[in-house]
């Protein structure tokens, strides 16, 4: 019996043998690496063509393109107000009155000074021409040898000095002219009139308050005066105001109104810089039409300038221009060395090219950017023109639906270190199904 199962063990183990080197080959084969296609490892965009724009953004507040301040020349108490907030006014219109009583008292105190003073200039006269003749006499007498020489020099002195007192008494004359007249007119400044056509957009005042106007003129009202003519005062930052010019074209929103464009042109920009928070801005002054009244002073404007604007061009998102291939992992020419690695024959770790026109520098005035072609990142020189933030207008040899890469796809892994690993697993592998088989093969060893 023991005979008969040796000579039969002999013949059961190659086949025990075989199932084995088997399942080793077919789980190898299950688990090797799958070759992976380089165009996955990318994320691109088609190029198209588009019209684009240059734009320059910024903020500013709507004001009318006339504001006048009416304030009050003279100090008093407001008597009556004629006028209130978005009151329609004409020029010349009165609007407000200050109480008159002090300044007219004034008024009536200058005029008699001025009564007062006419008369002195009566007296002087008379006094003048009265020593004038006291003068003549004492000549006479002088050539006469009636008198001396200082009783005559005395009347000639007496005679200029009533001459020059006739020259005082004019112009406290004047004086008193003078001041009857500054008083008639604060009279009339006591009438606060509008200056012009326009709408009352601010009232500062109530009846019965008192205003000083001894150190500055204090304001009363604020009158615009045409609100369908408008102008917005923007703040552009100084990287941007070089791309501006006069008469250039705008669009702004405002909150009040959303989904409505406006439009406006710039009329002048300023030199006087503002800094704020380190930040130097300068004052572009948009005109705007508002024919409709629906803007308001004091709104904020979302300004945007139009600097350039192509049509149909072609374009590639600025990802792109931006793009460059991962450098060569560690280890990289080693992996090329010999077919018995795994990964060999792979560029690099994301399957970017490693010659030398990928990495040399472009040229002045040119960008470099990388075409999938072939499932592989090819460059391509362009000269980038307008953009808009997004997209770039570009020349070169581009064509309309080439796939531009913009970024490496997340998650990629070095196709070079999976190819090593997979070579040493299959080396592992098959040492093992080589060990297995020649213990198999020395399992029948006492034959």
């Amino acid at each position: 019996m023991e005979d008969t199962r040796r000579w039969h063990l002999p013949a059961r183990w190659p086949l025990w043998l075989g199932v084995i080197a088997l399942v080793v080959a077919a789980g190898v084969w299950l688990l090797r690496p799958k070759a992976k296609d380089p165009a996955a490892s990318y994320e691109t965009a088609a190029v198209q063509r588009r019209d684009v724009q240059s734009r320059v953004t910024a903020t500013g507040t709507l004001s009318a393109l006339v504001t006048v301040q009416v304030g009050s020349q003279v100090s008093g108490r407001v008597q009556e107000i004629l006028v209130d907030f978005n009151s329609p006014v004409k020029k010349g219109q009165v609007i407000a009155r200050i109480d008159p009583q002090l300044l007219q008292a004034a008024v009536e105190r200058s005029r008699a000074n001025l009564i007062a003073a006419r008369a002195n200039v009566q007296k002087a006269r008379v006094e003048a021409d009265n020593s004038r003749r006291q003068a003549e006499r004492s000549k006479t007498l002088r050539d006469q040898q009636f008198i001396s020489q200082s009783e005559l020099d005395t009347a000639e002195s007496a005679a200029q000095v009533s001459q020059a007192q006739v020259t005082s008494s004019e112009a406290a004359l004047a004086q008193a002219q003078a001041a009857l007249n500054e008083a008639e007119v604060n009279l009339r400044y006591a009438t606060i009139v509008s200056p012009t056509d326009g709408i009352v957009i601010s009232r500062s005042v109530d009846v019965g308050q008192t205003v000083a106007a001894s150190l500055q003129a204090p304001t009363l009202f604020t009158i615009a005066e045409d609100l369908r003519k408008m102008q917005v005062n923007t703040s552009v930052a100084e990287s941007d105001v070089g791309r501006l010019q006069d008469g250039m074209r705008t669009t702004f929103t405002v909150d009040a109104w959303p989904g409505e464009t406006f439009e406006g042109s710039i009329r002048q920009i300023r030199n006087a810089s503002q800094t704020v928070q380190n930040v130097v801005t300068y004052d572009a002054v948009i005109d705007v039409a508002n024919p409709e009244l629906k803007l308001k002073p004091g709104m904020t404007a979302n300004v945007t300038f139009i600097t350039a604007h192509r049509e149909n061009v072609v374009t590639v998102p600025n990802a792109a221009l931006r793009f460059r291939p991962p450098e060569p992992p560690a280890g990289a020419g080693a992996a090329r060395q010999g077919p018995g690695v795994g990964g060999a024959g792979v560029q690099n770790g994301a399957g970017a090219p490693s010659g030398v026109g990928a990495r040399e520098k472009p040229a002045p005035g040119t960008k470099t950017v990388f075409v999938l072609r072939e499932g592989r990142p090819q460059p391509v020189r362009v000269k980038p023109g307008v953009t808009d933030g997004t997209y770039t207008e570009v020349e070169g040899e581009l064509r309309e639906g080439d796939q531009v890469i913009t970024a490496t796809a997340a998650g990629t892994q070095s196709t070079q270190g999976t190819g090593q690993g997979s070579g040493q697993r299959t080396g592992g592998m098959g040492g093992m199904g080589g060990g297995r088989s020649g213990g198999g093969f020395r399992a029948p060893g006492p034959f």
